[in-house]
């Protein structure tokens, strides 16, 4: 069910935290793994590592006229994010966070999809949504946005291409600690809140992400398409209390 031999996967926004980690685990399973962000240097080594390839792209700018390797898996996680109130981003911030987390993958899916379309081979298309895909969370209105954006888009193009054999699913990963995150998450407080929010009492890691990843890329996923699946210690479905029978 993990085997992807055989298979070449596409990676955008690999370079660190849950892509670097999706990378690893999708090579491991056996595909022969492209690895693609703006760090180039930093893509080249881990490339290197894993025996697979690297491709700069950066997605706030791609268009769908562009050219990418031949896939049958792509893993979109590039992403970015500005914590504020939601009345006082910037007209950049916004075109930024726009840019990056959502039109430029909407446009390196449209021309992977198409690709795969014209082979006739099918293919599997992995989003990185977020927690923000499934609840609300404050601060984070525009991020929230494109990743429910994803989760929408998912819905819909595994409706429009499931004839194809083309299977489109969305993880939505919870708190998982990265360097995006890690300075929210040194206050004591944000600890002690988090033991009480979810009925698994710690921070996620990029590696937690990776298995789900690695499993709806390959055989074993077949049957499964157009999901938003949490993957966050329990945040959207459980939560703890001090009260003890």
């Amino acid at each position: 069910m993990f085997e992807l031999n055989g298979r070449t996967a596409l990676v955008v926004g690999a370079s660190r935290g849950i892509g670097l980690a999706i990378a690893r685990g999708i090579a491991e399973a056996g595909a022969r793994t492209i690895v693609a962000g703006r760090s180039i240097q930093k893509l080249r080594a881990e490339a290197a590592r894993i025996g697979g390839e690297a491709l700069e792209l950066d997605v706030s700018s791609f268009s769908p006229g562009e050219s990418l390797p031949e896939t049958d898996i792509l893993i979109n996680v590039a992403g970015t994010n500005i914590r504020k109130r939601f009345e006082q981003y910037t007209a950049a911030e916004y075109e930024h966070i726009m840019r990056t987390n959502l039109h430029g993958l909407a446009a390196v899916t449209q021309r992977a999809g198409a690709d795969m379309i014209a082979r006739g081979r099918g293919g599997k298309i992995v989003f990185i949504g977020s927690l923000t895909s499934v609840v609300g969370l404050p601060w984070i209105s525009v991020y929230a946005m494109t990743k429910s954006a994803l989760a929408g888009l998912t819905r819909s193009l595994a409706s429009e291409w499931g004839r194809y054999g083309i299977q489109v699913n969305c993880i939505a990963p919870g708190f998982i600690l990265t360097d995006l995150n890690r300075a929210m998450w040194q206050p004591p407080q944000m600890q002690q809140w988090l033991e009480g929010a979810q009925s698994i009492p710690r921070l996620g890691r990029p590696e937690d992400i990776a298995p789900l990843a690695v499993f709806l890329s390959g055989a074993g996923a077949d049957y499964i398409t157009g999901q938003v699946i949490a993957v966050d210690g329990g945040y959207s479905t459980t939560a703890n209390w001090p009260f003890s029978p």
